[in-house]
């Protein structure tokens, strides 16, 4: 086997590699494809140019595979090949208008939870585990980060 055409598979897991780390998350394909493709140019190149050219073509491997990812980081390369959106929403949103002990009611059954009705806002609520009717008057008990729990007149 020549040195380019194992230069050439060693380039190929090299460039396989580099889309499992850029481009594609988790184990892939493209990853163990490359990983096998540079292990295969490496015994290769033992095999058939002799201990002193492999340990040469190893070594350089190593090297062009930290130079590269080195290099793609840096200039942010992933950063064009990614997802760049994020999501920005938020669930139950408590109103600030709303505090303990305010008044309202149910508009679904709560089987523990579901939604009610405080001064015209429309929020989901829970209940401390038993069911509530639909349109039972009910009251704000207690409110704990983003969840309001309701108890029963």
């Amino acid at each position: 086997m020549s040195l380019t055409a194992i230069i050439i598979i060693i380039l190929i897991g090299i460039f396989l590699l580099l889309i499992e780390i850029l481009a594609i998350p988790g184990v892939s394909i493209a990853g163990i494809g490359g990983f096998i493709c540079m292990i295969a140019g490496i015994v290769l190149s033992y095999k058939f140019l002799g201990i002193k050219q492999g340990n040469i073509i190893l070594l350089i491997t190593f090297l062009v595979n930290v130079v590269v990812i080195i290099y793609s980081l840096r200039t942010k390369t992933w950063k064009r090949i990614g997802l760049a959106s994020e999501i920005k929403g938020k669930a139950n949103l408590i109103d600030s208008e709303l505090n303990i002990g305010d008044v309202g009611k149910t508009i679904s059954r709560l089987a523990p939870s579901g939604k009610a009705m405080f001064k015209d806002k429309i929020v989901e609520v829970h209940s401390d585990g038993v069911f509530v009717d639909q349109n039972t008057e009910i009251f704000i008990r207690k409110i704990k980060d983003n969840k309001i729990f309701i108890k029963t007149n």
